[in-house]
């Protein structure tokens, strides 16, 4: 990301958006569909989508690797819900590895729940286990500095 623009995909349509760096804090629409770029609420990610949510969103992008027979998993889900919303010029994300077993299997993931953490299309951060709410918004937080 250089100091002038970042790159940022619309959870709405797909579309990658440039924009200047100085309006990270603003609120951001997509340039395509109008729809708000960052709502701390976290994407529902698929075989179609992740790929490209990883690769061209320049911001840091945390993805919630899991599965609907994982209870920690399940447990975890409204903390990583509640951290997105505490949290709102991160991009939040989660995709279902059970059921999208192809598109999650690259990301060698060999534990549930796993959030990973992304910034321009590299692994920066990987944390297993399921945590509190105010946990991970400090190991996004320290991911930040």
């Amino acid at each position: 990301m250089s100091a002038a623009s970042f790159h940022i995909v619309c959870p709405n349509c797909q579309a990658t958006n440039r924009l200047p760096a100085a309006r990270l804090s603003a609120q951001l629409n997509c340039g395509k569909c109008g729809q708000p770029l960052l709502n701390g609420t976290p994407r529902e990610l698929n075989a179609q989508t992740i790929n490209k949510t990883i690769q061209k969103n320049d911001v840091l992008t945390i993805i919630d690797f899991w599965a609907s027979w994982c209870q920690p998993c399940l447990m975890m889900a409204p903390q990583f819900k509640e951290a997105a919303g505490q949290l709102p010029q991160v991009v939040f994300a989660k995709i279902q590895t059970d059921k999208y077993e192809q598109a999650a299997a690259p990301y060698n993931i060999r534990s549930l729940p796993t959030m990973v953490a992304y910034r321009s299309g590299k692994e920066v951060a990987r944390q297993s286990g399921a945590l509190p709410t105010n946990q991970i918004v400090q190991w996004v937080q320290s991911l930040q500095a």
